[in-house]
């Protein structure tokens, strides 16, 4: 790799990951588009860039670990630049594909609300490290006071790093993914030593003194003190062991508010890609809903959950791999409504699909505006016009974007 230590470089705009661009390109984090900076260069990346002429949206970062920890991406702009910048990374995916939406003001997530997290720790020579990685590196920084996580994960840690001499080796790293639950921590640790009857034994006294709901090992579950359950409309959920789970109660609201309106008065709804039911089980308070889902055991939780809670409209659950046996047009055509919300790489055969089915609306939810776009165009090259998008952050100061769209086909009047 060559290094050049450059004049002065002036940043034109951000990526998808967030670093500041410089012609080149340059790429450089924690810059702001109108900065003048400098910094050795090393292949097209400086690594410490040093601001010389800071732009008006430049902020001091609220979290003090800021500097070092790599969890968050954005905290030294200010939250409208942020704001305008993401919504401009949805207007921008779609316009590649010579489309346009009215866009709603986006609803993004207070801090310290982020209610699920993967913890990286390690058990050292003297003590344990619990924490976030920094940024691009395996170093493991602590991150007490933390601006993005809710209290009840950032007031345990400290007890969390208890299960690391346990569990941990110093040459091995473990991934603790911590959920806060109605009846209190859902933890699921990765990456540990084999069980024996004596870590089981120190495991159960250790969990029982943590007053956790449940802990889990490799997705398996090893203690429940307390169903570690969810509430999705009326229905009350336990979900797998590390199950999805919408990062934020706020950005969950803003997007079922948005799907909840972008299915219309549909009487038969089918949910794709339902997870443990966020969406289906809310809307099964208005309409039968059929719930697609790859995993069977989010699917099961969805389903007892369904079972238990009176009142709703009938759930039928369908445990079906969507990216390699999409639903054919026949299966939808009795659906007035489909919601989908695929992963991130979208939902190319599946959306083709419904292009071909024409049910009367879909609400499309999100979590990468390339892959969203994409579909949409092939959802509008079949008629279908794109009413509105909603951008919701719920993953605050971080370049990730999520969104929910309403589609509605062609005989269905605004």
């Amino acid at each position: 790799m060559s290094e050049t230590q450059p004049d002065t470089l002036t940043i034109t705009r951000l990526g998808l990951h967030g670093d500041g661009i410089a012609p080149g390109p340059v790429y450089a984090a924690r810059t702001l588009p109108g900065e003048e900076i400098r910094g050795e260069i090393t292949g097209d990346r400086i690594a410490a860039p040093k601001i010389v002429t800071p732009c008006p949206n430049r902020v001091k970062p609220p979290c003090p670990h800021y500097a070092r920890c790599g969890g968050c991406a954005l905290q030294h702009a200010a939250d409208p630049f942020v704001a305008d910048w993401k919504v401009q990374v949805v207007i921008d995916a779609l316009s590649a594909h010579g489309l346009s939406a009215p866009m709603r003001p986006i609803r993004t997530s207070p801090p310290r609300t982020r209610r699920r997290a993967t913890l990286s720790g390690r058990r050292l020579k003297k003590g344990t490290l619990l924490g976030f990685h920094t940024r691009a590196s395996d170093t493991i920084v602590d991150i007490p006071g933390c601006e993005v996580l809710a209290p009840a994960i950032t007031e345990a840690l400290p007890s969390l790093a208890e299960f690391l001499p346990l569990l941990g080796s110093r040459k091995g790293e473990l991934a603790l993914a911590v959920t806060v639950s109605e009846a209190g921590l859902d933890v699921d640790i990765r990456g540990g030593k084999p069980l024996d009857p004596a870590l089981r034994l120190s495991l159960t006294a250790l969990t029982q003194r943590l007053d956790l709901a449940r802990l889990s090992l490799d997705g398996k579950v090893f203690l429940t003190l307390r169903p570690p359950a969810q509430h999705f409309g009326p229905a009350s959920v336990t979900p797998p062991p590390g199950a999805f789970l919408q990062a934020t109660a706020p950005g969950e609201a803003a997007l079922l508010a948005a799907v909840t309106e972008a299915v219309g008065p549909a009487r038969r709804i089918a949910d794709l890609f339902a997870g443990c039911g966020t969406f289906a089980l809310p809307l099964a308070t208005r309409a039968e809903v059929h719930a697609v889902e790859g995993d069977a055991d989010m699917l099961a939780a969805l389903d007892a959950g369904w079972r238990k809670t009176p009142g709703l409209s009938k759930v039928t659950t369908e445990a079906r791999d969507l990216f390699r046996r999409p639903l054919l047009p026949d299966d939808l055509a009795r659906f007035g409504a489909v919601v989908i919300d695929p992963p991130r790489a979208g939902a190319e055969a599946q959306t083709a699909a419904l292009a071909s089915a024409q049910p009367d609306r879909i609400a499309a939810v999100s979590c990468n505006p390339v892959t969203f776009a994409r579909d949409a165009k092939t959802l509008c090259d079949a008629g279908y016009a794109l009413r509105w998008v909603q951008v919701v952050d719920q993953f605050r100061w971080s370049p990730h974007v999520e969104l929910a769209a309403a589609f509605t086909a062609p005989h269905i009047q605004p």
